[in-house]
């Protein structure tokens, strides 16, 4: 059922759907979007798959504005379920239900966000956790295999079961408000202690270095194949025990 179209007028005449996957720069999106909806249908709903811009900067000058929506996927995004769904200061609060719901029809799990955030809500949980990683190997706490151990080995397999919230209601007896009075206090001092991580190129440099020596242990073997293999075990399994 894939066609493929030399321009986009042919592309997005007729059309219910559409996600929009350009690079991230704001003019390019902001023309884009003109030139999109000058075409396609009115009632067409359109989605940005943008994983840091927020829909409001690009959706103002465009026809029909409030059909355009952010749905990001999150990669490798045809294996992975999460879509992250929220409107622009224009869109019509309709279109994010019938987005959800068509997401679902997918196999998809949608988010519908509140409002709008720079970098959404993965990618925003993503960075603090790997600002934390690369300022602990930065600082020569450890090094960058600790750090992957440390996650593949604790608190990642946890986090493929539950969220941070199931996890720390799990995290004691008595439930999530006993567990943040007993953890509550050292995390702040933890809190407090953490880096403000800044991109350097002798860091970057560093942390390259440090990940060149722990791809050493994985000669011969397709990264990418292990990964996608593996996230369609973890979601199987998911489904056995009934998480999903």
């Amino acid at each position: 059922n894939l066609e493929l179209y030399n321009n986009l007028k042919d592309a997005v005449i007729n059309v219910d759907f559409i996600q929009e996957n350009a690079p991230e720069r704001l003019d390019l999106k902001q023309n884009l979007y003109q030139e999109i909806t000058s075409y396609c249908p009115e009632k067409t709903l359109i989605a940005s798959s943008s994983s840091g811009l927020k829909v409001s900067d690009f959706q103002k000058d465009a026809t029909h504005p409030e059909r355009i929506f952010l749905g990001h996927p999150f990669n490798p995004p045809h294996l992975l379920p999460l879509v992250e769904i929220v409107g622009g200061k224009l869109t019509d609060p309709q279109i994010l239900k019938k987005a959800s719901e068509f997401y679902q029809s997918l196999g998809k799990h949608p988010i519908v966000l509140n409002k709008e955030v720079k970098g959404h809500v993965a990618n925003r949980l993503q960075a603090a956790l790997w600002r934390e990683a690369f300022s602990l190997v930065k600082e020569g706490v450890c090094s960058a295999e600790d750090v992957d151990i440390a996650i593949t080995s604790g608190p990642g397999l946890r986090w493929a079961l539950f969220g941070p919230y199931i996890n720390m209601e799990l995290a004691n007896q008595k439930g999530f408000k006993e567990a943040i009075h007993h953890l509550g206090p050292p995390m702040t001092e933890w809190w407090n202690d953490m880096q403000n991580f800044q991109h350097s190129e002798e860091t970057t440099e560093l942390l390259e270095e440090q990940t060149k020596e722990l791809l050493t242990h994985y000669k011969d073997v397709d990264l990418s194949q292990k990964r996608d293999k593996g996230l369609v075990d973890i979601l199987k399994l998911r489904q056995q025990l009934e998480l999903d």
